[in-house]
């Protein structure tokens, strides 16, 4: 769908996979600044929506994914994941239950972009008997907020947001405040083997007190035992450079292969920064080259700790 906010004067359109919003409207340096400072709202709407409607809504997702749903209040947001039986991310989506645009019985959810179809796919394969509708939404699109927050709204509204919320901030500027803060995007800074330890995740996607679910024996053991096979790390990269590294670019130690780079931005105080994978060994004090660029690492999941938490980076200022 044509997205409301791109023909904004200065507006350039973002690449793939989030072509079709604003990548930034002519400065992304003081449009980053701005969202740190509380004012503003970003275009998110490349990612896209779902509807669980029916009594059987919260209790379908609490049974399939990694996050306590039937505890989920009207209005709170979370985030969760579904794992294979061996553990690792088969899908990754943010919900909230209970809101204005859907009403007492309806839980929206939203995807990475091409998350959608495939998710439905798999909830509706899994519901049997369950009183659910599920239905994708392209009526209805993400906003960022100030804080990493967001919300959903009706697609229509994004043209007038700017008159309540002030003016629209590109997604260069929420993703490099994501990038600092050590917040994975699924699909982007994980492959077909990320586990939810490897790359933070516990706690902020995955509910370790609740009950079995797909993949939760791995989950478990790795959080008890400890050390993952990989970990996720804040890469500071050479700012002399005049390019990011390409996403999926391979991480070396003295040409050696230890992992892969996910996203990238150039952060308005920290520079250029990225997210990347590498082995649980790999020494934190090692000298890295990502795509050609030298980049020196900032510990996310602790190597060596057992029950792995993300730490907070404190990086939205």
């Amino acid at each position: 769908m044509s997205d409301p906010l791109l023909p904004f004067s200065g507006a350039v359109e973002a690449d793939p996979p989030d072509a079709g919003v604003p990548a930034h409207y002519g400065s992304w340096i003081h449009e980053q600044r701005n969202l740190v400072a509380g004012s503003g709202f970003v275009d998110l709407s490349q990612r896209e929506v779902l509807s669980l409607v029916g009594p059987d809504r919260l209790t379908l997702l609490h049974a399939l994914s990694t996050q306590d749903f039937e505890s989920l209040g009207a209005g709170v947001h979370v985030d969760a994941l579904v794992l294979s039986p061996q553990g690792h991310i088969e899908h990754g989506f943010s919900a909230v239950d209970g809101t204005d645009l859907g009403g007492d019985d309806t839980l929206l959810v939203h995807t990475e972009p091409g998350g959608a179809g495939p998710l439905a796919a798999f909830l509706e394969g899994m519901k049997f008997m369950s009183r659910v509708d599920i239905a994708e939404r392209p009526d209805l699109a993400v906003i960022g907020l100030p804080g990493l927050q967001w919300s959903v709204v009706e697609r229509d509204e994004l043209v007038t947001l700017p008159d309540t919320l002030g003016p629209p901030v590109g997604l260069l500027a929420w993703e490099a405040l994501r990038i600092a803060a050590g917040i994975p995007r699924i699909g982007l800074d994980t492959d077909h083997r990320t586990i939810p330890n490897e790359v933070g995740l516990l706690n902020a996607a995955v509910h370790l007190d609740k009950g079995c679910y797909r993949g939760q024996e791995t989950v478990a053991r790795v959080h008890t035992l400890g050390r993952p096979p990989r970990r996720l790390v804040l890469l500071h990269l050479d700012g002399s450079a005049d390019r990011l590294p390409e996403r999926g670019a391979p991480v070396e130690v003295a040409g050696a292969s230890v992992g892969f780079a996910g996203t990238s931005a150039r952060h308005h105080e920290l520079g250029p920064i990225a997210l990347a994978v590498v082995k649980r060994n790999v020494d934190p004090a090692a000298d890295l080259v990502v795509d050609g660029v030298a980049a020196a690492q900032e510990v996310i999941v602790d190597p060596e700790v057992g029950l792995h938490v993300r730490p907070v980076l404190g990086r939205l200022s």
